[in-house]
């Protein structure tokens, strides 16, 4: 649908043929192609069927003045429609890390891999939930500990090697709220939720994990001003997740992350569909 030609090609053919005629020929094709596909063999007892109620999608909807960190927020615009030009189609334009997103260790560390080069493996992963949401309803510059972790482990045992721990601390109620969810103070710095360097700093050493996920806007504590997770994390060749949904709705282990993210070239992280299965 991309040739040079095809708007004006198909605008020109609506315009002349108008509205197809159902002509038996076609009722015909019709037919028959339902009874091709009620022959296709049923799927096999062995064929694994995931009930709806044990999905989750984790992603925001990507949305036009979606909440960033900095830079513009997406934008998007008409290209074609299907009224005019017999297709629709649009052009956005937005960072990298917009919506709910990635961050590649290229993201802060010089060198480090880009979105082609993180591994199939990786992006498939047991993940866990960590609520702080208590906390972080009482103070919004709380943070996941170390002491967090431990509390977690006690109750539900041991974080998988290889994991994606995220946290949840309930900011996606704010996401329709840029303001609210970048909460900034007189000065303009930010405050909202992230995680402690030294949770990270024992997940890695100890767990071995593939990444973190939070459901704000960084990484780290929005008042921030050195970053410290994300160094820690990205410079030990790990990614991290932000912008996360609808983490209060799955269960605290045992649930599996499918991370989609598109291998954007020479890519800083990006936007991102994820999903949690149990």
């Amino acid at each position: 649908m991309c040739l040079p030609g095809t708007v004006e090609a198909v605008r020109a053919r609506a315009d002349e043929e108008g509205p197809a005629p159902i002509t038996r020929r076609a009722a015909l094709a019709a037919a028959a192609g339902a009874v091709a596909v009620t022959a296709l063999p049923a799927p096999t007892a062995h064929a694994r069927r995931i009930p709806e109620k044990r999905t989750r999608d984790l992603t925001h909807v990507f949305t036009e003045g979606f909440p960033v960190y900095t830079f513009d927020p997406p934008r998007r615009r008409t290209l074609v429609t299907v009224e005019d030009n017999g297709f629709y189609s649009q052009e956005w334009t937005f960072g990298e890390h917009s919506g709910t997103h990635i961050d590649a260790p290229g993201h802060f560390i010089a060198g480090g891999r880009l979105s082609p080069e993180l591994r199939p493996a990786e992006l498939v992963a047991p993940l866990v939930v960590i609520d702080i949401s208590t906390k972080a309803a009482a103070d919004p510059d709380a943070a996941v500990t170390r002491q967090d972790v431990m509390s977690f482990e006690r109750g539900h045992g041991r974080i998988p090697r290889g994991a994606i721990v995220a946290m949840y601390s309930g900011w996606e109620s704010r996401i329709g709220d840029p303001a609210a969810y970048k909460n900034a103070d007189g000065s303009g710095t930010y405050h909202f939720p992230g995680f402690g360097i030294d949770a990270v700093e024992w997940l890695l050493a100890r767990r071995q994990i593939a990444g973190i996920g939070v459901d704000t806007m960084s990484l780290d504590p929005g008042r921030s001003q050195t970053f410290d997770v994300h160094l820690g994390l990205l410079g030990a060749d790990r990614y991290g997740i932000e912008n996360l949904a609808n983490l209060g709705r799955i269960p605290a282990r045992g649930a599996t992350a499918f991370v989609g993210l598109i291998p954007w070239e020479e890519g800083s992280g990006g936007p991102a569909r994820v999903l949690a299965l149990w």
